[in-house]
């Protein structure tokens, strides 16, 4: 496993296992085939309503705490000093932990600036072993780099092939900001999975498409945290520090970027009003699997049904 370190010299896998969309009747599970197969680092969040079964998962296993690096964001019905910090000391009791190695603020929304001081607070008081961000677009990473006490220390943004995140990735380094990617693999929108390029490269270095896309983030310094509910696939997306791609290959597949994103624009008004309906549909289901598509401009489809993705 190759590490990161961060600007407050806490040190981070780079290759970690990420429970979005996975059910809770699942995530125990999985979590601990993750944990099996040799994964140290874990993600959850508040809005995905599994952080009750990746307590239980981390407390059933036989891995020491201190050497699982275990993460957790703050959504957006939280936000504000007082209801941010009370919703961190909750999420930490249902993981069953006393600390946190980094907690994120989930999006751009909102009173995120008191939610902002809180994480500063929790962090000062150790409880926090490091503070970030998600979804943060560079100018609302500048701002609150800009004009918070202490500034964040990852970004968590959607990065895959097709949606490279050069310029945010610039930003990023510049305030010392590690990047890391919540869908490195777009969830295979866009055919990914069968893209020629990736293939082909694949097919050089005996690694599936979805390795390679793997060793390329590693190699572009990018934190991932993959998603699969079979071990199988955990395991197959764990084999990458086995081999290194090409300058060549490497600039053939930042040949492949789009910069036009996958999902959504977090700048789109429209979606802003999507994410405050999405809250209040959180809240009322306790699931996050089960939302109603988001539709953009012209009614085209920009993000479907949540479907559990695994790979």
């Amino acid at each position: 496993m190759d590490y990161i370190t961060l600007s407050n010299g806490v040190k981070m896998p780079q290759l970690g296992y990420g429970v979005f969309q996975v059910t809770q009747e699942e995530c125990e599970r999985c979590v601990l085939d993750a944990l099996k197969a040799g994964y140290r680092a874990i993600d959850t969040a508040q809005s995905y309503y599994n952080e009750e079964q990746v307590g239980a998962a981390i407390e059933e296993n036989g891995v020491d705490r201190k050497d699982i690096f275990l993460t957790t964001k703050v959504w957006i019905e939280h936000y504000g000093y007082e209801k941010a910090k009370a919703s961190v000391l909750d999420s930490m009791e249902k993981l069953r932990t006393d600390y946190l190695d980094l907690c994120l603020l989930h999006q751009p929304y909102s009173d995120y600036y008191g939610a902002w001081r809180a994480l500063e607070e929790l962090y000062e008081e150790g409880k926090i072993r490091a503070i970030g961000v998600s979804n943060f677009y560079p100018d609302r990473l500048v701002d609150i780099c800009s004009f918070s006490r202490i500034k964040p220390m990852v970004n968590q943004v959607e990065v895959h092939p097709f949606y490279q995140q050069e310029e945010a990735k610039k930003w990023m380094d510049k305030y010392s900001v590690q990047i890391e990617a919540w869908a490195p693999f777009g969830e295979g929108r866009g055919n990914m999975f069968q893209n020629p390029v990736l293939n082909e490269i694949g097919k050089k270095y005996g690694k599936s498409a979805a390795q390679v896309i793997l060793r390329w983030h590693l190699q572009r310094g990018v934190v991932v945290i993959p998603k699969s509910t079979h071990i199988e696939r955990m395991q197959e997306n764990l084999n990458v520090f086995d081999f290194a791609l090409s300058a060549e290959d490497m600039a053939r597949i930042a040949a492949l970027d789009t910069k036009v994103s996958a999902f959504f624009s977090h700048y789109d008004p429209a979606k802003v009003e999507w994410f405050a309906n999405m809250v209040e549909e959180r809240k009322k289901n306790h699931d996050c699997t089960k939302e109603k598509k988001w539709i953009g401009k012209g009614g085209k489809r920009l993000a479907t049904k949540v479907r559990n993705i695994s790979r």
